[in-house]
């Protein structure tokens, strides 16, 4: 976290401190997960900067954090720190998005396609598909 954040996550700052985590998080990411979390969540990537910039107040929707959680491929550590953060910012909203069904790993077989980019490109295109799905699920 640089000084600019650390002083913006300040204890005053709750929900500072979790878009800190959730930042630099997605920063160490590849490419183009931003927009893919976009488009998982159905949101302007315009949204995706506001809740990963600790200097708008924009709060993470309760219901899109399990869909960051997945996409952005949390380790159990940064999922352990973003969630108590979380859940210090929103008492509430936590609890909420604790309630959730907690989500399940499926193994499939696919195609090689011959290339470690295109079958990164598939694979990926598949979370977000099963993302978008949980989110039409999750609405009802």
């Amino acid at each position: 976290m640089s000084d600019s954040d650390a002083r913006a996550a300040e204890p005053g700052e709750p929900i500072a401190a979790y878009k800190a985590l959730l930042r630099d998080i997605i920063d160490r990411r590849p490419s183009g997960t931003r927009r893919r979390l976009a488009e998982a969540l159905g949101k302007n990537p315009s949204f995706i900067s506001q809740i990963t910039n600790p200097a708008y107040p924009t709060p993470i929707p309760a219901g899109d954090v399990e869909v960051i959680l997945e996409l952005c491929h949390f380790s159990p550590d940064e999922r352990a720190r973003f969630l108590s953060a979380y859940a210090a910012a929103h008492p509430r909203r936590a609890a909420g998005a604790a309630s959730r069904p907690k989500l399940r790993a499926l193994t499939l077989n696919v195609p090689d396609l011959g290339s470690g980019r295109r079958n990164a490109e598939f694979d990926r295109a598949v979370q977000d598909f099963v993302a978008r799905l949980a989110r039409l699920i999750d609405a009802d």
